[in-house]
């Protein structure tokens, strides 16, 4: 079985070196039986860019000649040789030309941050700056939905004068949009332990074809943890931009946020926090304000701590329609834009 197995997989070709994968030894092991499958594979670099599309097309292509046992196929990425990572070509980064970084980041999931960041970035763009996203929520990537770039698979480009190899990021709306939800299947659930996935994290802010750019803006997972701690050492971040809804429990996750990067160990400048879901203003009574979460949390919790509360966002049914037809409201819709334009500009301003 394991024969078969491997004649199967070096039908997979490296797109680098054009080589089988087992015949270029990347298939360093391959263990099954009647029970379950297991391959672990040993790229020679250390941040190989085609690490985790070979993985996935190696699971996709086990589950599909042994169906019976799909739910108990593992592949492992295990790094290339010790010595690599202490090279001084693995310290090159692609971030040197990036002006200003912003982490959008939110207390607790739901409270529509990544729509928030989306929405941002393209208003940032319609200002006339030159602007990447950064999707850094690893287990729930949404931004390639909300640019339409689901089907972007990510090429690689090698440097001759460098030695380096780089990732293409995808082209969303003449902005740059990276995400490790061009890496998997829509379907697949991203069962990782924390060190395989800030390691991902790591090659994707590095390897990642930037250009120059005027900011760039960090889609944050929710929360505080491994992710958080492994970016803020990573980049250099400008500031923050918190995302809540005005009821209270998410307006008490705010606070972990804000404490999270003010801590002294951190030290990253709060621009400021941003109310989503603010309220919502029938089309047909657009005098009315219905405020569905409540009122005014996030701007309260603001001006208590001494955090600048840089704009509210109402429940706008174009939002919502712009995020699942991959093209962000901030584009089509000035009124939309407007809310979003009054918050990108204090935080350029500051």
């Amino acid at each position: 079985m394991e024969n078969s197995i491997k004649q199967l997989l070096d039908g997979i070709v490296h797109p680098e070196t054009g080589e089988g994968i087992v015949r270029s030894g990347i298939v360093e092991k391959v263990t099954a039986d009647t029970e379950k499958i297991t391959v672990t594979l040993r790229f020679r670099k250390a941040r190989d860019p085609f690490a985790l599309k070979i993985k996935n097309e190696v699971a996709a292509r086990l589950r599909e000649r042994y169906p019976a046992l799909s739910d108990r196929i593992t592949v492992f990425i295990r790094e290339g040789e010790a010595q690599q990572p202490a090279q001084p070509a693995e310290k090159r980064t692609t971030t040197d030309r990036i002006a200003h970084i912003i982490a959008v980041a939110s207390g607790k999931g739901g409270v529509g941050k990544s729509t928030v960041t989306a929405n941002l970035a393209v208003t940032l763009r319609n200002m006339g700056y030159r602007v990447g996203i950064l999707d850094a929520d690893i287990y729930g990537p949404s931004q390639p939905k909300m640019f339409g770039a689901e089907g972007y698979v990510p090429d690689a480009e090698h440097d001759d004068a460098t030695g380096a190899d780089y990732i293409l990021p995808a082209d969303a709306m003449d902005m740059k949009l990276m995400s490790i939800g061009f890496f998997i299947r829509p379907t697949d659930a991203l069962m990782w332990r924390g060190a395989m996935a800030t390691n991902a994290l790591k090659q994707l802010i590095h390897q990642t074809k930037w250009g120059t750019l005027d900011f760039l803006l960090i889609d944050m997972p929710p929360g505080t943890g491994d992710i958080h701690l492994s970016i803020i050492g990573e980049l250099k971040i400008d500031a923050a931009v918190i995302v809540s809804t005005p009821q209270q429990i998410a307006v008490a996750d705010v606070v972990r946020g804000v404490e999270m990067f003010r801590n002294p160990n951190v030290n990253i400048p709060v621009a400021g926090i941003v109310e989503n879901m603010a309220w919502f203003t029938p089309a047909e009574l657009p005098e009315n304000r219905y405020y569905l979460f409540g009122r005014g949390g996030a701007r309260a919790y603001a001006e208590a701590s001494g955090t600048d509360f840089l704009g509210e966002i109402p429940i706008i049914q174009s939002v919502m329609e712009g995020g699942d037809a991959g093209t962000p409201a901030a584009a089509t819709d000035p009124l939309t834009e407007s809310y979003y334009r009054s918050i990108a500009s204090k935080i350029v301003d500051k």
